[in-house]
């Protein structure tokens, strides 16, 4: 299935924005998409953040999406991205690409390859691991 083409605004400068088909053809793409307050974003998010460190290079890029409408606050998602993340986060209008990508719990991560086909959706309780299984062949 082809990866609907998205384009959204940073969590922390919202006057820049991110173009999914502005990366396609050169990255593979992992997307997450969390909020604050959840307890499996809080497990998963943080393995995703180390990986980010120390294994991000040209092949890969990856982003987390505030899923705006199940946050509690803005200020939430911000507080929580200056404490944690280094990795871009860009802000969902509401639901509209979590909806997109037929997401039903949080955190969903989207693995989406060089040709813009989804090859990976992982859900709220898959482990990290599956998701690098399904990088190491697009390395």
């Amino acid at each position: 299935m082809k990866a609907p083409l998205f384009e959204l605004p940073y969590l922390d400068e919202q006057q820049k924005s991110f173009r999914l088909e502005d990366i396609l053809g050169e990255k593979v793409m992992v997307l997450t998409f969390w909020v604050s307050w959840c307890p499996d974003c809080a497990r998963d998010l943080p393995k995703k953040e180390q990986f980010y460190k120390t294994m991000h290079n040209n092949n890969i890029d990856m982003i987390t999406i505030n899923v705006t409408d199940r946050e509690h606050g803005e200020d939430e998602a911000l507080k929580y991205q200056n404490q944690f993340l280094t990795q871009p986060v860009l802000k969902d209008n509401g639901r509209e690409v979590y909806d997109l990508y037929e997401c039903t719990s949080v955190p969903t991560t989207i693995v989406i390859d060089r040709d813009g086909e989804i090859i990976g959706r992982f859900g709220d309780q898959a482990d990290f691991v599956e998701v690098i299984h399904t990088l190491s062949g697009e390395l």
